[in-house]
């Protein structure tokens, strides 16, 4: 068994190593073309549904996790960019990751992939301007944030070959976390117990899996290779993807982080929002 688990986690972290550094270094290399100044302007001037998509679009071309997209949504709220359009922006901005849609479009395959993209957005445009309508804007505490600074990124092959190193010093302990449990599961635990325990159509697994990814803080580059395992031993898509969207959509790091610029109610709208987003989600998988 013990030679199985490594035979497979050796597969799953050579393959998952070769999408991961190619796909991130094409990413950093494109980031020099990205206007993200003016992106930022037109946000704030523009018709809201313009302002949507430039939001959605910052947030998938913003690899960060769900911390690292506070400064940036404290930033946007200083520059009185509409609540509405920053909420989509901090809702989408995690579960957003080019690198790891495309990983989950080699995973999990392609359907699932845009599935979980549009998805995701819908419910993100969904959420935000529902925290608006209900007067959340009030919730807002006065932040600025020290030591951010913008930037116009210019392509640089070595800058691009850096921010991959350092991308991968960040995130792929994660990958191998990930690769690791998903081949122990593979290796070690039967197929029928995942089937019965976890499969089917039981529609609370979803909302439990919600619950359960909320105060995690795993990333999506762990969560994604034990998916795959999981789906292929049986467990049904819904709650994995309620978990995959839970766990990245909030964790306790980031709440802590929210804390510091809302006022509580906002912060536990926030928290269910997240809840529901991927409830949702997770319900919208089983017609996949």
């Amino acid at each position: 068994m013990l030679s199985e688990v490594f035979q497979n986690f050796v597969y799953i972290a050579l393959e998952l190593t070769v999408l991961f550094v190619g796909i991130s270094l094409l990413i950093n290399l494109f980031q020099g073309f990205i206007p993200y100044h003016k992106m930022e302007r037109l946000m704030e001037n523009s018709h809201p549904l313009l302002s949507i998509f430039i939001a959605l679009g910052l947030a998938f071309i913003t690899p960060f996790c769900s911390c690292s997209t506070i400064p940036i949504v404290v930033n946007l709220l200083n520059k009185k960019v509409r609540f509405g359009i920053v909420m989509i922006f901090l809702f989408s901005s995690p579960v957003l990751d080019p690198t790891i849609i495309t990983l989950m479009t080699a995973v999990l395959g392609i359907k699932v992939a845009v599935a979980y993209t549009v998805i995701t957005s819908i419910l993100s445009i969904i959420i935000g301007f529902a925290l608006e309508k209900f007067g959340f804007v009030t919730q807002i505490k006065k932040v600025v944030v020290k030591g951010y600074h913008e930037s116009e990124q210019k392509f640089n092959f070595k800058v691009a070959i850096m921010e991959t190193i350092q991308l991968m010093k960040n995130v792929y302990p994660y990958l191998l976390l990930g690769a690791f449990i998903g081949a122990f599961i593979q290796g070690a635990v039967p197929t029928e117990w995942i089937s019965t325990f976890l499969g089917g159509d039981k529609w609370w697994l979803v909302p439990i899996a919600a619950i359960i990814g909320i105060p995690l803080y795993i990333r999506l580059s762990t969560m994604i290779p034990i998916s795959q395992i999981m789906i292929a031993k049986g467990m049904a898509l819904g709650p994995v993807m309620a978990l995959m969207i839970s766990s990245a959509g909030a964790s306790l790091p980031e709440i802590t982080l929210l804390n510091s610029i809302f006022k509580k109610k906002l912060v536990v709208a926030f928290i269910g929002s997240v809840f529901i987003m991927s409830t949702i989600s997770g319900f919208l998988f089983y017609l996949i």
